[in-house]
């Protein structure tokens, strides 16, 4: 008996399933300017791919705060939850695509770099965590960031599809070119965090999106 190929849509929440980065846009504003610091203009781009932890240690790196990561991490986890539980609003044409794959049987999953407890705010407050048979994040998948694949793999893995069924959707120029190098196909979807990335973005992805009315039945 031939078994058929497991097809899966592997999604990135912030900039890409979520439009919510205008969330952390405000939270670097308020975090920052509280100890008299204005916002650099590579700050959101440099921390978008680095996992939770890391973006705290960069940042009193950076700044030369005397905080440690768990306190930084605290008041960042205050600030975002009740922004991700009460006002985060999926992208345009999002949620009907999501409902439009499950039903034709395409295994769903996410691979993101959200702390549990914000991405399950997010999810429920939009109605759409049982869309999805896998959710993992760069900490399910060895604290490694979207810089190497391992967190679209290990979505692939929970899915039970090989990477070449998979198609992966994504914002960062950085996550696109991982799961492109594990052999999965990527359309890209634009956000202002990613602007000045997007003509590479355009390059190197399978297809580019403005919204999920754009984005692929067929693969």
């Amino acid at each position: 008996m031939v078994v058929s190929p497991v097809k899966a849509a592997i999604f990135d929440l912030d900039g890409t399933l979520l439009d919510s980065m205008g969330v952390w846009n405000q939270i670097d504003i308020d975090f920052l300017g509280r100890r008299g610091i204005a916002v650099p203009d590579d700050y959101m781009s440099t921390v978008a791919s680095m996992q939770f932890r890391q973006i705290a240690e960069y940042t009193i790196a950076r700044f030369a705060l005397q905080e440690t990561p768990e306190q930084v991490m605290a008041e960042w986890d205050e600030m975002a939850h009740a922004a991700y539980a009460t006002q985060v609003m999926p992208k345009a044409g999002a949620i009907a695509y999501l409902n439009e794959l499950k039903r034709s049987g395409v295994k769903l999953g996410v691979a993101t770099t959200l702390l549990p407890k914000l991405r399950e705010a997010a999810l429920a407050h939009l109605g759409i965590a049982e869309c999805f048979d896998a959710v993992v994040s760069v900490d399910d998948a060895g604290g490694v960031g979207k810089s190497k694949p391992d967190v679209y793999l290990l979505a692939a893995r929970r899915l039970g599809a090989e990477p070449s069924d998979c198609i992966v959707f994504e914002d960062l120029l950085v996550g696109i070119r991982s799961a492109k190098s594990a052999g999965m196909r990527v359309w890209a979807m634009y956000d202002d965090s990613s602007s000045a990335d997007w003509p590479e973005i355009e390059r190197l992805a399978d297809g580019a999106l403005h919204d999920f009315h754009e984005a692929p039945r067929n693969w």
